[in-house]
């Protein structure tokens, strides 16, 4: 059921059927030839090239207008910025017919309808790059007012500075705030520089599975559904990575995929149910060598993104140039709570959380509760970009054994503005440890713990073909986009985060 409509809405339905009346289609056909944009116009015209902007057409939203009579000056908005418009009179009605100007665009055009225009670009009396039309048309109309500036006793109300507004309408937001626009060009921009990094080095981009059988290559609680045809569960995929070490298997050297990922779970100013992940694979690597590449990655992203290694993300200035300290895990710990914990067992690991006074569930294992005391009591002190490494093997169930420190696995994690934009691994290739490490995860499910990893049989078979020593790493896309953006909230970062349905009627 529709809402009732406000007064203004009904206004506007008026002037709709009014239009009607007068024969003015506010719905035409789609086409419209448009020769400039505003920036096209703003960049090139100049004085001494004025005969080049002499039949200009131009199409957008009216964003402000102002009567002079039997003169008006309005804003067109287009996708590229910006214009002010100079109508006359006499100009859009050259005969004794005044109509068009005097009833249709004086009465019945409103701010936030699409026009269309001709006319030519001249320099006004002021100093004010502007288009003189000539001709004008309605493209859309539009039933519903924008949300405007408003002030009560001295006190300034902008219904899009609410955020419950903003990301719900997210199309009125973009027309408000056309800024907006510059922070999802650059996370464009952002995603095309580590496309380029990634393929002028050989990689292979490809697809793999959103719905599958088992929700694998990640810690996570899944979203569950149904097919009908094959009468089975299947899950939203929670990572790609079990996928994409199939295809290195398969005899692929380097394989990439941006992977909309969904993790059931909760929903913060860096977490949303649905989310882009990075994640690449190259064989004959480790994380050593994954370091140094996630360095230059992140490096060469940050130029192309911003022109700089440099960027603002709230009171921090970040800074991406290579290369990035690197802290192995217990370090950090130790450094911050002054407790060392390797080596403790579950018993010991939650009399350190009692003391540092961190909550903990009953059904955590080993490497929940370090990983807690880490979230805690580490992980916002690290602002600049830093590598956390070496983890103990119960919080990495598909990472590879360090070298040498035994308990250890060769992982690191990349911090930056205190929160993790990246994770990797030396990745496990041994098919019998890594069978025991899921038996382990499979031990800690009937504990309860939802977010342990099921057994992937098909994975295992797999790795008995044998997968050669791969280096693979996941990025936060919406993450990194946040710090390249200095966005401090995700929602800020995606088109459409998610919301509590809203009730319309």
């Amino acid at each position: 059921m529709q809402a009732p409509l406000s007064e203004q809405e009904l206004v506007r339905r008026d002037k709709l059927r009014q239009l009607e009346e007068l024969g003015i289609n506010a719905y035409p056909a789609p086409e419209f030839q448009v020769t400039h944009t505003s920036r096209s116009i703003r960049e090139g015209y100049n004085e001494d090239q004025a005969h080049a902007f002499q039949q200009i057409t131009l199409a957008g939203r009216i964003m402000a207008s102002r009567d002079m009579g039997k003169a008006a000056f309005a804003v067109l908005q287009d996708a590229t910025g910006r214009i002010q418009l100079y109508l006359k009179r006499d100009d859009l009605c050259p005969g004794e017919d005044k109509t068009f100007y005097n009833t249709v665009w004086k009465k019945l055009i409103d701010l936030g309808d699409i026009i269309g225009i001709k006319g030519f670009a001249f320099i006004t009396k002021t100093g004010e790059l502007s288009v003189h039309v000539r001709e004008l048309c309605i493209l859309s109309k539009s039933l519903r007012p924008l949300p405007v500036v408003k002030e009560v006793d001295g006190e300034t109300f902008d219904a899009v500075s609410d955020p419950e507004f903003r990301y719900r309408q997210r199309y009125a937001d973009l027309i408000i705030n056309p800024q907006l626009r510059d922070s999802f060009e650059k996370i464009t921009k952002m995603k095309g520089a580590i496309r380029r990094f990634l393929d002028d080095r050989g990689a292979l981009e490809v697809d793999t599975p959103v719905l599958q059988s088992i929700p694998g290559g990640a810690i996570a609680r899944p979203f569950i559904t149904h097919h009908n045809a094959l009468d089975i569960p299947l899950y939203l995929r929670i990572a790609n990575e079990l996928y994409l070490k199939r295809l290195i298997v398969g005899g692929f050297e380097w394989v990439y995929e941006f992977s909309r990922n969904f993790r059931n779970e909760g929903m913060d100013r860096t977490h949303n149910p649905e989310f882009t992940i990075l994640e690449f694979y190259v064989a004959y690597k480790d994380y050593l060598w994954m370091m140094q590449t996630t360095e230059q990655l992140l490096e060469q992203t940050a130029i192309a993104t911003n022109g700089t290694t440099q960027t603002q993300f709230g009171t921090h200035l970040i800074d991406f140039k290579a290369p990035y300290k690197r802290v192995p895990i217990f370090d950090a710990i130790q450094e911050h709570t002054g407790m060392n914990l390797q080596g403790l067992e579950e018993p010991e690991l939650r009399e350190a959380c009692k003391k540092l006074n961190i909550p903990f569930a009953p059904n955590m294992g080993k490497g929940k509760l370090i990983d807690e005391i880490f979230s805690e009591k580490c992980e916002h002190h690290f602002i600049q970009p830093t590598f956390i490494t070496d983890y103990p093997v119960e919080m990495s169930p598909l990472t590879k054994k360090h070298r040498s420190e035994p308990g250890l696995v060769e992982r690191f994690e990349l911090m930056v503005a205190g929160k993790e934009i990246a994770n990797a691994y030396s990745e496990l290739n041994d098919p019998i440890d890594q069978r025991a490490r899921f038996e382990e995860q499979a031990r800690l499910l009937e504990r309860g713990d939802d977010e342990a990893m099921f057994i992937d049989q098909d994975f295992l078979r797999a790795l008995e073909y044998g997968m050669p020593p791969t280096a693979g790493i996941g990025i936060g896309i919406e993450r990194l986009a946040m710090m390249m953006t200095g966005q401090l909230a995700i929602q800020d970062v995606l088109l459409f985060p998610q919301m509590r349905p809203e009730k319309l009627d």
